[in-house]
């Protein structure tokens, strides 16, 4: 099969989501893309669009309908032949997908843990301080560790929520540092490690998709694939897919990927943050089973309660 040449005259339709982030990492894969390939700058283009996520910024994601807010406008494209490949923030993708759709390469992925933005630690926080999240992973994180805080649901983009806690609406939040990174802004906040706040699954890669037919851009992406990304970010994908969880239920893992080994860490938490599970497990990097292994592992050691968030 030939791979796809993309010129001026007939480029290469990326769709994306309009928000700044969304815009700066579509031009991410586009210059990964012109650079892999040989291709001019008009050869490559954004077609920026404006997903019912964004739309629809009075309510938490997991109220109306969870992560498929933030791809179904790009997926019709891909269908109605408006787009050649979407580009994602992996962890706002679906876990169990059509199989329509496939992700066939994923970039090298950024720094993968939150920061804290409004103090300068969670020790600073005021006693019954108000965290602005939407996430449940962080929610039931943060009242682990101090079950007297307060989380309120924050939507909007970067700047909005900062603008936020700058106006004294909430004494914190918690943004993604890969985000605030691609937005140039990388010394904003305080980095969490992941022994304090482990990550959402996939959080800090970018995802490319297209149609399953459309073949020959799947040859054509693998020049611009991070396999070691495209590895972890899976084994990630596969350990939520095992839990069985939905949006409400607070999960998070991180997986590395070196020397054909996958170390996959994981955790699930009560939503009030009572109860806290977590594991590690290593496995051979094609080793699918791996990821449900520790999944089960986990529920396996759970109270009934905790087990009843997810269904696997």
């Amino acid at each position: 099969m030939t791979v796809p040449e993309f010129t001026s005259h007939s480029p290469l339709r990326i769709g994306t989501r309009r928000s700044p982030l969304a815009l700066a990492q579509a031009e991410m894969a586009a210059t990964a893309i012109r650079q892999a390939h040989g291709l001019d700058e008009d050869a490559v283009i954004l077609v920026p669009m404006l997903s019912s996520g964004d739309k629809i910024q009075d309510r938490p994601l997991a109220e109306i309908g969870g992560k498929a807010l933030w791809t179904k406008e790009l997926e019709r494209a891909l269908v109605e032949d408006d787009i050649d490949i979407a580009v994602h923030s992996m962890k706002d993708v679906e876990t169990v997908r059509s199989p329509m759709f496939v992700l066939s390469a994923m970039l090298p992925r950024a720094d993968v843990r939150d920061r804290l933005i409004g103090v300068a630690s969670l020790d600073e926080l005021r006693h019954q301080a108000i965290v602005g999240t939407s996430s449940p992973r962080r929610a039931a994180q943060l009242k682990a560790m101090r079950p007297d805080l307060v989380t309120v649901p924050i939507r909007g983009n970067v700047a909005t929520r900062m603008a936020q806690v700058a106006a004294g609406e909430f004494d914190a939040t918690l943004l993604a540092a890969a985000g605030l990174d691609r937005l140039g802004q990388p010394d904003v906040g305080t980095s969490l490690s992941l022994e304090t706040m482990l990550t959402a699954a996939a959080q800090g890669a970018i995802g490319i998709d297209h149609l399953a037919e459309r073949v020959e851009l799947a040859l054509f992406l693998q020049a611009v694939n991070h396999l070691a990304t495209f590895a972890a970010v899976t084994a990630e994908r596969a350990f939520l897919e095992a839990l069985g969880g939905n949006c409400h239920s607070p999960v998070a893992a991180h997986a590395t990927c070196n020397a054909g080994k996958i170390m996959l860490r994981g955790e699930i938490l009560a939503e009030d943050g009572s109860e806290r599970q977590s594991d590690v497990l290593e496995f051979a990097a094609d080793d699918a089973d791996g990821p449900a292994r520790l999944a089960h592992a986990l529920l396996e050691k759970s109270s009934e309660r905790l087990r009843h968030l997810f269904t696997p």
